[in-house]
């Protein structure tokens, strides 16, 4: 069967969009939600037997924090058992991001009751047991750490998608191989310690002798630039810098050769967004959350317990509401975006349309979705004169490996 990340694929292919670290992301949250449990066991019985509602409480409280969680956990588990289920059209890639949502919209809750309760102590102040209150804020706050530490996979960072080609800055160099008439060469943007410019070099030889070569940039906004190439010993070097950003569609043209066309484009905000595992940030975010209030609360009862500021308490409350409602609606507005189609990379849209441009084609309508963590979809109309299949666009947009399922409509037009 032809493999689904490889957009030339033709024929039947797999709709199973989830994300790389699927499995071991559903393990951790089912690990997390053991610790929890067991945590809220512990409290609850250890309540009965010493006559403290404080722990009780704390218990009962640990309970909504694993019921949190196990909403994660079943999406992770029932997205795998129904990824290839034929009834979902594109997969069951979305369900994290449908959890993730619901879960912020819990998040939010939470926020307005912690929000409530605090307004509700500064009218109206009650008695605080500090010598439970304290110790059981401290523990909650140990085990959000260890749930965190297990939700980061043991304090190792595993990405969840795949190289997307997006360098940054700091790697120094983007490349693209070409094969030509005088044999297979690199173009490159070669930034390490010196202003950007092109590199061209041919594998395992000096460059034929006597050749001409330029390179013209082709921008989204329709800027467009040509590049005079000076003899550097080892290599073909442009005279001119590439200004920022480094993000254009390259024509390479070689004396007496075709030309060829290369796009490059930088790392961006929205390459970590449509690569984002959205359900395992909502646990992390609820996580967090627990943490955040904890660590105010153990401030809020010292100062009110050392220097008798019992509005100190109250104040912690609040402030913890703000910080847990800016998070959730952080998670509800990039969930809400995939569940409605937005378009999630505004770059690669772009890299898409000039790569197609840049032939002489035009783009008549492109819709871009993402399908699930790393996983993006493509509808593409293309606008030819040219006697081009298919076949033909889907080799040319195989360089963006996100592309896990392309549509093409090619709509002929008059030459």
């Amino acid at each position: 069967m032809p493999d689904a990340h490889n957009p030339a694929s033709t024929i039947g292919h797999s709709h199973v969009f989830l994300g790389e670290a699927h499995a071991a992301s559903e393990r951790r949250t089912w690990a997390v939600i053991a610790l929890c449990a067991a945590m809220m066991a512990a409290e609850i019985v250890g309540g009965l037997l010493f006559g403290s509602i404080a722990l009780i409480a704390d218990g009962l409280h640990m309970s909504t924090h694993a019921g949190a969680l196990l909403l994660a956990a079943l999406a992770y588990t029932f997205s795998r058992r129904y990824a290839q289920d034929p009834r979902f059209s594109f997969g069951t890639g979305k369900l994290g991001d449908l959890a993730g949502f619901t879960s912020a919209i819990v998040l939010a809750m939470i926020a307005l009751l912690i929000g409530f309760e605090a307004v509700s102590r500064f009218l109206h102040p009650v008695r605080i047991h500090f010598g439970e209150a304290i110790p059981i804020a401290c523990l909650g706050l140990a085990v959000n750490v260890a749930s965190a530490w297990l939700l980061s996979g043991g304090g190792h960072h595993h990405g969840h998608g795949r190289d997307h080609h997006g360098h940054g800055h700091g790697h120094g160099e983007e490349q693209r191989r070409l094969d030509t008439a005088r044999g297979p060469l690199t173009l490159s943007v070669f930034e390490d310690g010196v202003p950007p410019r092109f590199r061209l070099v041919w594998d395992g030889e000096r460059r034929p002798d006597a050749i001409a070569v330029t390179v013209s940039t082709l921008r989204p906004d329709g800027a467009s630039q040509d590049f005079r190439f000076a003899d550097r010993g080892a290599y073909l070097e442009s005279v001119d810098e590439i200004p920022e950003p480094h993000a254009f569609s390259a024509r390479l043209a070689i004396d007496g050769e075709p030309d060829q066309v290369v796009v490059f484009e930088e790392g961006s905000e929205d390459h970590a967004a449509r690569d984002r595992d959205n359900n395992m940030r909502a646990a992390v975010i609820h996580v967090m959350a627990d943490a955040a209030v904890s660590v105010l609360v153990i401030a809020g009862l010292s100062l009110a317990r050392l220097f008798g500021w019992m509005w100190m308490d109250p104040a912690a409350g609040l402030v913890g509401a703000c910080v847990i409602a800016s998070w959730s609606y952080g998670l509800v507005r990039d969930t809400g975006a995939i569940l409605l189609d937005m378009n999630p990379d505004g770059r690669l849209a772009d890299q898409i349309r000039l790569s197609i441009e840049a032939g002489g084609d035009g783009v008549a309508d492109l819709h871009l979705w993402r399908l699930g963590p790393g996983h993006l979809g493509a509808i593409v109309g293309v606008a030819t004169s040219a006697q081009r299949d298919e076949a033909f666009y889907r080799r040319l947009l195989s360089r963006f490996p996100a592309l896990s399922h392309l549509t093409i409509e090619i709509v002929r037009r008059e030459a």
